[in-house]
């Protein structure tokens, strides 16, 4: 049998597909515009029709509103489980309606391979191309360990999903089923920059010298950045997430990633998620390495590259210089993500610098981020012992190896004015200024 007639040997509707659905199977999904909409629609209207209960299915980074985050009479029937949360499965986190596994994003193949086993992994995947392979386009992250462990591996495939080259492919042999859903992938919309974003952005800038390599999270603040960046030379890019300030900067010539210690000339990715512009720069291009997040987010290989640049966002910072990126309180916001991966990779790197960075305020100017004590029942996401450059519209502050008193002192002076008396008399009352 060709692989043209394996394809439609397997080739299936969603519904179909569903049919074969059993109570408390457990799916696997992986990060963003890879997960499969049609699929997952079909495995939730089963379940409502014959009512299967106990279904559980992993995902991350949701881009779709998938039912069974949304729609509170799956609940017992199909539940999801996030490994960061966004989204819908925020929302159903915080109603009870969903399980959420905390981790760093480094750790999850491992914890995959160790802890769990899976009825089905789904992804979406381009064409099938002439030697009988779906390139899984736009994520690789822990879809290797997924299959792994999968007792079957249903894709859905999309002629809108770009062909990438440098990533996990799957072999149509190792295909159970085939939905196709053709449609335009999931966008962003773009950011827009308001002056504190640039500000920040340009302070960071400021830090980052000619030969660089960067990450840059999702937001105003690193697209700030990304735009401040465009006058820098031979910049390289090994990131968690590539977006679409990356892609401006490798077009204007800022990116060329010739200064890399590691894979030279090459950007290096785990999964991307953003505009058409990127998944248009992916398609059929050798340049981008969308590789597993267990090497793309390893500490141990970030530091490799010298003068390696990380920028993440927080919610809030208390005076020890402990992060909370993860909740406003017992409130459940997100995951730890690559965060912690890439601070720690950064600070190993020689010449590299980690920045956390966000505007100083909250709720229109009455709340500050920056606190004396974090606010009860948040999620310490980056260590004292980790953080290094924290940076508001106000200015830098540098913590890392430096004194709790240093700390304070430092954080206090790129707090807004409005909020500086209370956090020194605060800081005083707890002994930590003299």
């Amino acid at each position: 049998m060709n692989f043209e007639e394996m394809y439609e040997a397997k080739r299936v509707s969603a519904a179909d597909l569903a049919a074969s659905v059993e109570s408390g199977w457990v799916f696997g999904m992986d990060a963003g515009p890879t997960q499969t909409e049609a699929i997952m629609a079909a495995v939730c209207e089963r379940a409502k029709k014959d009512r299967l209960t106990d279904i559980k299915v992993h995902t991350m980074l949701d881009v779709y509103p998938f039912d069974f985050y949304a729609d509170s009479s799956l609940n017992g029937s199909v539940n999801g489980v996030s490994w960061f949360s966004s989204g819908g499965a925020r929302k159903a986190i915080a109603a009870g309606a969903a399980d959420y596994i905390p981790n760093y994003y480094r750790d999850c193949p491992k914890l995959i391979r160790d802890h769990y086993d899976y009825d089905a992994f789904c992804i979406a995947v381009s064409p099938m191309d002439k030697h009988g392979y779906f390139s899984l386009a736009t994520t690789s992250s822990y879809s290797e360990a997924m299959i792994s462990k999968a007792k079957r591996i249903f894709v859905e495939v999309n002629s809108y999903q770009p062909r990438a080259l440098c990533n996990t492919q799957l072999h149509i042999s190792q295909v159970d089923a085939i939905v196709e859903n053709t449609h335009p992938l999931p966008v962003l919309p773009p950011v827009k920059l308001d002056e504190t974003s640039i500000t920040i952005g340009n302070l960071i800038a400021e830090q980052i010298p000619d030969g660089a390599c960067i990450q840059l999270g999702i937001g105003a603040i690193p697209d700030a950045t990304g735009m401040a960046l465009k006058t820098k030379h031979d910049l390289g890019i090994h990131t968690e997430m590539f977006t679409d300030s990356m892609v401006e900067l490798i077009e204007c010539g800022a990116v060329n990633n010739s200064k890399k210690q590691i894979h030279p000339f090459k950007t290096v990715t785990t999964f991307a998620f953003g505009s058409q512009r990127i998944y248009d720069y992916i398609d059929d291009n050798p340049a981008i390495m969308i590789l597993p997040v267990d090497y793309v987010n390893d500490p141990n290989v970030i530091c490799k590259n010298d003068n390696m640049i990380s920028i993440n966002a927080a919610v809030e910072i208390d005076l020890w210089g402990q992060v909370c990126a993860e909740s406003v309180g017992t409130k459940h916001l997100s995951g730890t993500g690559g965060q912690v991966d890439y601070v720690r990779g950064a600070t190993q790197s020689r010449g590299g610098k980690s920045f956390i960075a966000f505007e100083s305020t909250a709720k229109g100017g009455t709340i500050s981020k920056i606190k004396s004590t974090l606010t009860e029942g948040g999620v310490v996401t980056t260590s004292k012992n980790d953080v290094d450059y924290v940076v508001t519209e106000y200015g830098i502050a540098h913590l890392r190896g430096q004194s709790l008193e240093s700390r304070a002192r430092q954080l206090i002076a790129i707090a807004h004015p409005d909020f500086r008396d209370e956090l020194t008399f605060a800081a005083k009352k707890r002994g930590i200024l003299i």
